[in-house]
């Protein structure tokens, strides 16, 4: 065994272990918001996202992996999951519509990495729900998936590459299904993939990098049509006799299995901090409106009082040092007012964040305090001799730096808001740091390398760095 095929495991593991690590953490901490002095209201709000948390934890810890499967009427989509199970459990039929609501069904697979519990969503035939309806439906069903099953069976209709296109922006691993091969014994997968990218790549649907590959499009009979056979008695009698042959599914199995033996505890912990990031900053905005007014009130009395300290003090050097400090401090007391933990060395990180994406503003801050607090140190060093008109001096430049100063401290509170509005997202086991480690470590021919880019361009991560110490 290659010192690459025990690494690949390993790290899987890492990854898992590490989003529920953050799921855990992210319930504890907002857990606490709910238990806590908060309002009525706020706990009410915060409930069902807490049990979104609570949710996607339970599926790390049962490894449940969730596939969902699309496609239009008499694709054969109820036919494909009989026949991953084994067993008719789901009806099918000659007439359309069979299927009228989402519904699932649960199947047992051993794969590497222990057994995967398989929750296979079907749904209703995607031309059967008119318009937004359909939309919504598929949108909200493929965000909770971990991987989309897309069944055709035969020539693409202009409303199934539509449908197609709107899937792949889901950003999952897709895999596309062309079933009852039985009734086009010359089709070729290659010549398939080909049409389906080129289709894909058109003007009229304008998807220049649907991120599938020749792997991705399986053939497969999901139930193929009876047969008329010859039967010959003992007695020696014949008669002709219709029997069905067995579903030919095993290149759909096979592919399934090669996704999860190499990647499904990494995919299934990158899907789950993909929604843990959503829904912190869900959380993060509702305690944010909650809070507005008394966060308002808390950045204007820091604002107030570091304008009152620079004005006062005499030591030029000193106006940046304490300038400083006073930002950290109410960058530290608003996460308290919101209920985040916050060290002081994130709040430090966070505050050279702001500083660094502040441009001008700090810059004027900065040397505003360099000119004026020198010239104020000159002239209170002056009235030690000529009194009054020093004095004058002074009460002008330092009026003038505790405007500047104050008002600079304001902008930094209403920046902090903003990145607090995402949580603590950014820290060791914070969800958007996990998932980019995920990214970030997988191999490059894998499932969630190719779709990488789009999911970072995606993220609404704030690119705060890392809190861990140094």
């Amino acid at each position: 065994m290659s010192r690459s095929d025990l690494v690949r495991p390993q790290l899987a593991d890492t990854h898992f272990n590490r989003a529920r690590a953050s799921l855990r953490q992210l319930l504890n901490r907002y857990g606490r918001q709910g238990r806590s002095r908060s309002s009525t209201e706020l706990q009410a709000a915060l409930k069902p996202r807490l049990d979104q948390l609570a949710g996607a934890l339970d599926k790390l810890n049962g490894y449940l992996v969730r596939v969902a499967v699309f496609g239009l009427v008499s694709r054969g989509k109820s036919a494909v999951l009989n026949a991953l199970i084994g067993q008719k459990v789901l009806p099918t039929g000659p007439i359309h519509g069979v299927t009228q609501w989402p519904r699932s069904v649960f199947w047992s697979l051993e794969t590497a990495m222990g057994k995967a519990v398989i929750e296979l969503i079907d749904t209703p035939g995607l031309d059967e729900v008119d318009g937004q309806a359909r939309a919504d439906m598929a949108r909200e069903i493929a965000e909770q998936a971990d991987l989309i099953l897309f069944v055709i069976a035969g020539d693409m209709t202009r409303t199934e590459y539509q449908a197609l296109h709107d899937l792949l922006a889901a950003h999952k691993p897709l895999i596309v299904v062309f079933n009852k091969t039985d009734l086009y014994p010359n089709r070729d997968r290659t010549v398939i993939f080909q049409q389906l990218r080129a289709r894909l790549n058109s003007g009229h649907l304008n998807c220049p990098d649907p991120n599938l590959t020749l792997d991705d499009v399986v053939l497969v009979a999901a139930e193929p049509a009876p047969m008329e056979v010859r039967v010959e008695w003992p007695d020696g009698r014949i008669t002709q006799e219709w029997e069905a042959p067995p579903a030919q599914i095993t290149p759909l199995t096979q592919r399934l299995l090669a996704i999860l033996n190499r990647e499904g505890k990494s995919l299934l912990a990158l899907n789950a901090m993909r929604q843990a990031e959503l829904t912190e900053a869900a959380i993060a905005q509702t305690i944010v409106a909650q809070r507005d007014a008394d966060a308002e009130q808390l950045i204007w009395s820091f604002a107030k009082w570091k304008g009152l300290a620079v004005a006062l003090n005499p030591i030029a050097v000193l106006d940046i040092a304490g300038g400083a400090i006073a930002d950290l401090a109410m960058i530290r007391a608003l996460a308290r007012l919101y209920g985040l933990p916050m060290t002081r060395y994130e709040a430090g990180k966070l505050l050279n964040a702001i500083v660094w994406s502040g441009g001008r503003l700090v810059l004027g801050e900065f040397a505003s305090n360099v000119l004026l607090g020198a010239g104020k140190s000159g002239a209170a060093m002056a009235s030690l001799w000529d009194g009054g008109s020093s004095l004058a001096a002074y009460g002008t430049a330092a009026a003038a730096q505790a405007a500047i100063a104050g008002y600079g401290s304001y902008q930094v509170g209403k920046a902090a808001q903003i990145y607090l509005e995402q949580g603590c997202s950014w820290g060791p086991q914070g969800a958007s740091t996990v998932l980019q480690d995920i990214l970030s470590q997988v191999d490059a021919d894998t499932v969630i390398a190719r779709l990488k880019s789009d999911i970072q361009a995606a993220t609404h991560a704030q690119p705060v760095p890392s809190s861990e110490q140094p």
